[in-house]
């Protein structure tokens, strides 16, 4: 039918491949758009009595100016919601925690973040709710400076929801252990698709923050989560900086050579930039998505595990450099007292 049509109009071949194009390309489209929210419709909802705004800031800047209605965790998600050294918290602990802010099964909750310093406090919100088997859980896409640019005021009260009561239903697989990864890294689990959130200079071992640098052998893809936001360009700086945003095509491109039907962990450092990934696999369409909590913080640590671009930490050149620096920092201080 198109080819008839386009040779009736009399256009060649190759105009009529761009008029198709043209016709037919669109902007890509979030598969799963109902996770991330507008200023719209925070504001068409948070009076309602089933819905919980959460400010992801910590508890000083929250006082500072937050969403009208929204609460506080106490400090920042990231840290309320995981601990240092064990990471996730148990499932009874995460009950007591989220009913005791007014978070219920039946509570709709919605995590938010000021700028990029705090962009993935709202993601791992959203990755423990998901985790512990919470469907009514969102993010406000672009945080603050979306509310502020829809027009919308900040308050400086504090809020406080009455208790409820919730009950964990943990689904497991949005949770890989570090016991998949090694079985990956060995080649003795195939089909799952391992993607690296840091950036290229801790994937390839020169950015070291473990014990050795490097990554994760079979990893698949290393894809920055910094390589996964829109950019806009500064006015006072006139360069381009990465804004807390989620936009689908910036997404779908950056992670257009994978596979949205196999499983699909992210990990980082700490756990912490992969749950950003998630967020996007989840709002892109994979069907099985996980977030790998200890990431590459335990793994790197671990000598007997295999990996990639290996590069050990040189703590002998550290402290040559260390104590060079403390005689130079004498010299000073002995020449100002002269």
């Amino acid at each position: 039918m198109c080819v008839k049509r386009y040779k009736w109009l009399g256009i060649n071949a190759g105009v009529a491949g761009l008029v198709l194009w043209a016709a037919t390309a669109s902007a890509a489209q979030w598969a799963n758009p109902q996770l991330l929210l507008t200023p719209e419709d925070v504001m068409k909802n948070i009076d309602k009595p089933n819905w919980v705004v959460v400010d992801c800031q910590d508890l000083e800047d929250y006082l500072k100016g937050h969403i009208p209605g929204a609460i506080s965790l106490g400090k920042k998600c990231g840290k309320a919601l995981r601990d240092p050294s064990s990471r996730l918290l148990e499932p009874k602990k995460y009950e007591e925690l989220l009913g005791k802010v007014g978070i219920g099964n039946n509570t709709h909750v919605v995590f938010y973040h000021d700028d990029m310093k705090d962009f993935t406090d709202a993601t791992v919100g959203f990755w423990v709710m998901e985790y512990l088997g919470h469907d009514k859980v969102y993010v406000l896409n672009g945080g603050l400076d979306a509310w502020r640019k829809a027009g919308q005021k900040l308050d400086t009260t504090p809020v406080k929801k009455e208790p409820t009561t919730f009950k964990a239903k943990v689904v497991a697989s949005r949770l890989a252990p570090t016991s998949e990864i090694l079985k990956i890294a060995k080649g003795q689990m195939k089909g799952v698709q391992l993607v690296d959130s840091r950036t290229g200079k801790e994937h390839k071992g020169e950015d070291i923050r473990s014990v050795r640098g490097g990554h994760v052998p079979n990893t698949t893809a290393n894809i920055s989560h910094l390589d996964t936001l829109p950019e806009v360009k500064d006015p006072k700086t006139d360069k381009m900086v990465t804004t807390a945003y989620l936009d689908p095509d910036v997404a779908a491109k950056a992670f257009a050579k994978l596979d949205k039907n196999k499983r699909t962990v992210g990990y980082c450092q700490t756990g912490t930039r992969s749950t950003l990934t998630y967020l996007q696999l989840r709002a892109l369409g994979f069907k099985n998505p996980a977030n790998w909590d200890e990431s590459w913080r335990v793994y790197g640590a671990r000598t007997d595990y295999p990996a990639a671009d290996e590069q050990w930490y040189n703590f002998d050149a550290v402290n040559k450099e260390l104590k060079s620096l403390d005689k130079k920092v004498e010299t000073l201080e002995a020449s100002t007292k002269k």
